[in-house]
Parts: C-alpha cells; structure tokens; sequence
C-alpha cells in the first residue's frame, strides 16, 4: 500500500440551474488576460449537447485518454514516444478556433461617441483575435438550453452511440446542465503526453499544474487531454489549465466556481488512495468494470492500517482527520451515489458526479401522476430508459446498472423525506429497498439539502514543513516509470529542451505579486490591479482605494504646477497679473 492524499470535489446536477455564475467567476479570476479570451478553466454545458468544444468527446478525431494495446497494456491513444516525436512540429489533433468559438466584443465607442443623429447606433461585435467586424455563430454556451432541439442534439457524441429507437424519440428527452472543470485524474493523460514534462501531479494534493517554465508550447497536453481542459495561450505560447484554485486550497478555501456557486451543488474534500492500484484499476480489461475499479483505488480513511500507512508516508494527521470528515468520500463509498466522468477514457478523473433525477420526476409529473411517490419513481427509473442509458455512458461507459441505483437512491430519499416533512411517519421500507438504514438515508438527505459551508468544504490547509515540496515538486505522470507509458524524462524534445532549470511554481505571494504588477496583461489606464482572492479580509487590499496621503499629494503637485515659472510668486509663466483667467 502506497497511499497518497488527492483532493476531490462532487457535483449534484440535480441542484444546478444553469446560471453559469461559476463559469463568470472562474473567468474573471484566472482567464481574464490577453491570450487566453476563449478560455474558460470552467463551463457549463446543456446535455444533450455539443460541449465545449464542440464534439471534445469524439476520440476517435481528437485521440485524447487511455487505451489498452494488444497486450493489455496502457497506451495513449493519440501514440506513445515515438509518434508523437515524429509529429512534434505539426500535431493534427488538435480543436480549431472554431471548435471552442471566435472571442468578440463590441464597439462600444460607436455608442458612447455617436453624435445625436434619427436612428439609435449600433455597437456592432469585433473578434478580439483579429479585431475585425464579425458575426457570431458560436460560443462556449451557444447551445444553453437547447439540449432538447433536433438542431443541436443530435450532434451530440454519446447520444449517436445509442441505439436508433431512442434517437427517434429525443424529442421526447430531457435536458440538464453539466459543469465542468479539469478533472485532476489520478492517472493524467495531459501528462503523459507532454515531452517537456511541464504537467505534474503534485504529490502533497494531487492537483496537476503547468509549469510555464518548462512548457515549450508542443501542445500534446491539448490532444492527450480526452475533456479538452488544457488550453494553449496563444500570446505566452505556453499551455494553460484549471488550477483548482491551489492558492486557496492551500489556505484552506474553496476554489472561487464553489465559492460563488449558487446552487450550492459543489462539495469539496479530501480521500486517500493507493498509488500502487492505479496501473491496475486504469488497465482494467472491460470499460464497464472501470467505475468500480476506480472506487476499489480510494481508501477507507476510518481503517486503522490506512491511518497508520498515511502517517508513514508522511501525510499530516489533521489531514487524516480530513478524510474522515470528507464529504467527497461520503458520496462515493458510503453512499455511492457520486459517479466519474468518462470512466472508459482511463484517466481516473477526480471529479464525480450525481447524475440528475429530475428528468424522471419531471416526466412522471406530465403524466399527472405523485412525482413524489417512491413507486411511481422506481417505475420510471425502469420504463424511462432514454435518460437512463445516456447517463450511463457519461458516467459508467455505458453500464446502467450503476446509474439505475444511484437513481432509486435519490428517489427513495425523496419520498422518505416527504414524509417526514409531512409530520407522517416514516416507512422503513423505502431506505430497505435500496439497501439504505433509516439513519443513513437521513444523513445523506442532510449533506445533499442542508450541508453548511463547513460540512460542504473540508479542506485541511498546507503545512508549513510541506511549502518546500509544494514550491519546488515537480512530479510526475503516475505511470511514468522505467518502460512505462508515461512521457516525461530527458531528451531532445524533453524537459532539458530549451535549457529550463527547475523552478518553483507560481506560490500565493508571488501570485498577488505578479496579479498586482503593471504587465501587458494588466489594464492599461490602471498601474496595479487588484485581485480581492488575495485579500484576508483584514484591512483593504492594496490598491483598492487611493493612499491616504494622495490629497496631500494632489494639492502639492496643484502648488508646483502653479508656480512652474520657479520665481516663488506662484504665478506660472505668461500670465500677467491683469490678464484674464482661461
């Protein structure tokens, strides 16, 4: 047993609206640069629906993830060493400008500086890639809401792989909102694929970060990616992906999409996992399996031969306790009701998800049946297997056997709970018939509906003795041991390419440092920019308001212009004492 600490967040889709506040806050925190307008680390997708970008689950184009070769073996897709050093200078695999969409604004100085005239003018929209009058056809969210239309659904990856009579039918489907953000696999394919070895996974937390030092710009993180997360600036040339928000994490916050989520859907913590399962549990030989082999990786950190392996292998005890309270291992081993993404892309993805129940409470609803009813729920999770089957290869490749539980789970706590709120008593029956104790129901109905912030968010902050390795590691892909699979090491192409000694990655105080400087990226009529993530709370943040000496200053610098002739009468040159004042 290797065990290794990874934080971890679950999504409740039954819980999101769509408002794309996380998206927005995302933006404005980490992708609000020169470089990288089409970016976003986060997004929210319509499902059914194209995605961002377009079809990004379409591997059989894009190459992205895990494969098993003819021996068993893990392999990537888009090809190992070899192939990707023969195509290191022209990689084909990669999404077009197109595929994520065209960035744009408006020319607002037509409305601002318009002089009077009959017909209202209008800001027509310009692409901040060429700065020339465009029209849009595409965004990040062009197909918002539109996951029950012919137009864009049908374009959808998963639901061409299901089977005629349901796609005759999609007119009768249902649609929900999926975020998403980088997945921090446990087994990163970005990595792997980067022969520069500028991807690591950070060993105290499991977050994958880009070294922009070592990156030379090859861009085979964006094709070896499989949920197209990693992105290339194109004025840095350097790759650029979602962070999780480690200067936060490491002071114990959430990252800033589950801090302002309005649904309050996100639940951020810790789990333990043997790294010595993940070449296991990733080469498992049928995709259906994967699921389970994933969930066999994390460990029970109430197990006391985990506890004493965590603290062996280093990992602070207050973290162990962390584990514990993990409302991300409560949904994946106690209740089991929290599933991967993409389990068949081999990447071992940390963040899960609870698939949505509402599209089979909303149509038992149209049927003017109790949609509450736990019956009438069991028998739609049966007879409704459009939605059913679709999830299922979104989240279990394709198996609906775990979906079809993780549905009756969410329906029985629904009717059970209704009771209860109704003052009727409750029948045990419900929670025994999904194979849930009265108590557990319970619990699991309070971290899904009534969960406060600190039952939603348990993350342990850094410790000092770790600020080194935190600083300064840089790890590698999982599986990049000798003849492994992995891409890093030296080489020609490799992490000596370009001569990069190793650097420390960007820290809290070097990040205020370089967010608050006057650079190319920052606005131009400002001297600093202020980031309030940086602020404590305590005091206001630099730059947020003038010094308080500035109207001393002002009145002094009124003084000198004054009296710019230098004679001490304070008159300025030119003006006479009778002439007039402008």
């Amino acid at each position: 047993m290797r065990p290794m600490a990874q934080m971890a967040m679950v999504m409740n889709l039954d819980k999101c609206i769509g408002c794309h506040t996380c998206s927005v806050t995302c933006k404005q925190a980490w992708t609000n640069r020169t470089g990288v307008e089409y970016v976003w680390f986060n997004n929210v997708e319509t499902r059914p629906g194209q995605g961002y970008p377009r079809r990004y689950e379409d591997q059989d184009t894009w190459q992205g993830g895990w494969t098993l070769n003819r021996r068993g073996r893990l392999t990537l897709k888009a090809g190992g060493r070899l192939k990707k050093l023969v195509s290191i200078f022209s990689n084909p695999n990669l999404p077009s400008l197109d595929d994520y969409y065209q960035p744009w604004t408006y020319d607002y100085e037509t409305l601002t500086d318009a002089p009077l005239q009959e017909h209202t003018p209008v800001a027509r929209p310009k692409s901040l890639i060429t700065g020339k009058d465009m029209k849009i056809s595409w965004s990040a969210n062009w197909d918002d809401d539109l996951g029950g239309s012919a137009q864009h659904g049908e374009k959808d990856v998963l639901l061409g792989e299901i089977s005629e009579r349901i796609r005759l039918e999609f007119e009768q489907t249902f649609m929900f909102y999926l975020p998403r953000i980088c997945e921090h696999c446990l087994n990163p394919s970005c990595a792997a694929s980067c022969p520069s070895g500028a991807i690591y996974k950070r060993t105290e937390d499991g977050i994958v970060l880009v070294d922009q030092d070592r990156c030379r710009g090859w861009r085979m993180c964006v094709t070896g990616c499989p949920y197209k997360k990693v992105y290339f600036n194109h004025r840095t040339g350097k790759a650029e992906k979602c962070t999780f928000c480690f200067p936060r994490v490491e002071v114990g916050l959430p990252t800033v999409c589950s801090e302002t989520c309005v649904g309050r859907l996100r639940y951020i913590g810790l789990v333990l996992y043997d790294a010595d399962r993940v070449l296991e549990a990733a080469t498992t030989p049928d995709d259906t399996d994967l699921y389970e082999a994933q969930r066999r990786v994390l460990l029970d950190p109430d197990d006391p031969r985990v506890a004493d392996a965590c603290e062996r292998a280093g990992i602070p005890r207050d973290w162990i306790e962390a584990a514990r309270r993990s409302p991300v291992h409560a949904l994946i081993n106690t209740y089991r009701v929290a599933l991967p993404l993409h389990p068949e892309y081999r990447t071992l993805p940390m963040v899960w998800y609870i698939p949505p129940l509402s599209p089979v409470v909303d149509a038992v609803r149209d049927t003017g049946h109790d949609a509450e009813d736990h019956r009438n729920l069991f028998a739609a999770v049966d007879a409704l297997r459009i939605p059913v089957d679709y999830l299922a290869r979104l989240f279990t490749a394709g198996d609906p056997a775990p979906v079809d539980t993780v549905l009756r789970k969410l329906a029985a706590m629904r009717a059970y709970m209704r009771d209860i709120n109704l003052g009727r008593a409750p029948d045990p029956a419900i929670p025994r018939a999904v194979g849930m104790e009265e108590e557990q129901m319970y619990d699991m109905y309070r971290l899904l509906a009534l969960a406060k912030y600190d039952e939603r968010y348990v993350i342990p902050p850094a410790h000092a003795e770790q600020a080194h390795d935190l600083e300064e590691s840089v790890t590698e892909c999982s599986l990049d041991y000798e003849g492994g699979p992995g891409m890093g090491g030296s080489g020609p192409f490799g992490e000596t390419s370009g001569g990069a000694a190793p650097v420390a990655v960007e820290t809290y105080r070097s990040l205020r440092e370089r967010q608050t400087s006057d650079t190319p990226a920052a606005p131009v009529d400002k001297d600093t920019r202020v980031n309030l993530l940086n602020w404590d709370g305590k005091g206001s943040p630099s730059g947020l308001f003038p010094p308080a000496d500035a109207d001393a200053d002002a009145d002094a610098d009124a003084d000198a212009d004054a009296d710019a002739d230098g004679d001490g009468d304070g008159k300025g040159e030119g003006k006479g004492e009778g002439e007039p004042k402008p």
